[in-house]
């Protein structure tokens, strides 16, 4: 399944929903250029739905942290919305869960902007 991304507003956050497979090629990219081109907008407070994500490989991670770093150094914030299943456990064990504010579900990541 390739990834679907689309993007909606609550308030001043943008809610970047991602489906499919997060992994090497075109779905990486597709996340990267979506996430960039928020940051490039002034957007300073991205959220990212991970939760119909079904995959994630070292590619997509790296993309997530990529894009965390640039919104950071921008004045930013990204925050990471992934219940549990594979793609928490691939995010704990490569410890992104410590990096980036990750949490269960969408009401809590959006409280935690405020």
């Amino acid at each position: 399944m390739e990834l679907e991304v689309s993007i909606r507003e609550a308030g001043d956050v943008r809610i970047v929903d991602a489906r499919g497979r997060l992994t090497i090629g075109e779905a990486s990219d597709r996340l990267h250029r979506e996430l960039q081109r928020l940051a490039e907008g002034g957007w300073r407070k991205i959220l990212v739905n991970l939760t119909g994500v079904q995959k994630i490989d070292s590619t997509g991670i790296s993309t997530l942290v990529r894009n965390c770093i640039s919104v950071s150094r921008a004045g930013g914030s990204l925050r990471l919305v992934c219940p549990a299943g594979r793609v928490r456990e691939a995010l704990r064990v490569t410890r992104l869960v410590e990096s980036i504010p990750t949490f269960d579900d969408e009401a809590s990541a959006l409280a935690s902007f405020s």
